[in-house]
């Protein structure tokens, strides 16, 4: 490994967690914690993490990346991104009684791993900021939207499909099916805005209580989504339907930027190059 990267070992609940410290020659007292998401380790998606953590650390600032309990190289039980908390927490002690100095630590999560670190940004006073890529709100309503809106409306003016029409080769009754499945999950609704609060924990659907946890942080955010990715089009809906996401997102704590052309991870070396300076500059302004 690089001279300024090291690997590092902590507990969690018995188990033990394994990271890598991307170390900067110079004092911090802001770092950045990689949180990953979906069935990934430390390294990323294309290497994002690690060529991020290299990036960000090169410029002075330290950051750390690690695997969840029961991913990649740690121990114990695999869990979903609602039950990482404990980590996250663990992973923040072992950063700071890694990098002397350290007074702040800003959490970076694309996918689920954007909506772990919301829901748990605001129980820890460490925590000042969050950048969140393509923040995962799947629900079977958001999911049914977004394929209607976004496939079926598209779909419809394509050459291809007349083609198959002709010919014969289109089951227009097995669509027909299909798409009076995702009308009828479309058409779904969850509780009123003002009862989410009032539910038992988890019983609010996940956009509401993500909207209720990024209100309770009194950090910033840094929102970087996708054009060309239907889960980061399924936040945009949740945006475009919630007059109380419309509302946060627009206050002074939030900075948002838009890659039109990128995919969900960020596949192509321009599109992670962008999200490094982003992440950079907004890093440094604190």
């Amino acid at each position: 490994m690089p001279p300024n990267e090291q690997a590092v070992e902590f507990d969690c609940a018995g188990d033990e967690l394994i990271g890598v410290l991307s170390a900067s020659a110079l004092p911090a007292s802001l770092g950045v914690l990689i949180v990953v998401g979906g069935p990934q380790y430390r390294v990323g998606s294309h290497r994002q993490f690690t060529l991020l953590a290299r990036q960000l650390a090169e410029h002075g600032v330290p950051t750390l990346r690690f695997d969840y309990r029961g991913m990649g190289d740690s121990e114990g039980e695999v869990r979903t991104f609602e039950d990482v908390g404990a980590d996250i927490r663990c992973a923040i002690d072992r950063f700071f009684a890694s990098v002397p100095g350290l007074q702040h630590v800003v959490l970076w999560g694309l996918c689920d791993g954007a909506s772990a670190a919301l829901f748990y940004a605001h129980q820890d006073a460490r925590v000042s900021g969050l950048i969140l890529l393509n923040p995962w709100v799947r629900t079977e309503q958001g999911v049914a939207r977004v394929h209607l809106r976004h496939y079926y409306v598209r779909r419809l003016f394509q050459a291809s499909l007349w083609q198959k029409v002709v010919r014969g080769e289109f089951n227009i009754l097995g669509a027909a099916a299909e798409l009076g499945k995702f009308v009828a999950d479309a058409m779904g609704r969850g509780p009123s805005p003002g009862a989410v609060e009032k539910l038992p924990a988890g019983a609010a659907p996940l956009p509401d209580r993500m909207e209720v946890a990024l209100r309770r942080f009194q950090g910033r955010a840094l929102l970087i989504l996708s054009g060309n990715d239907l889960t980061a089009q399924e936040f945009k809906d949740v945006i475009a339907r919630s007059r109380r996401w419309r509302r946060l997102l627009a206050g002074d704590r939030v900075t948002r930027y838009d890659l039109p052309e990128a995919n969900h991870t960020f596949a192509r070396r321009e599109w992670r190059s962008q999200v490094e300076r982003w992440t950079e500059s907004w890093v440094k302004s604190f």
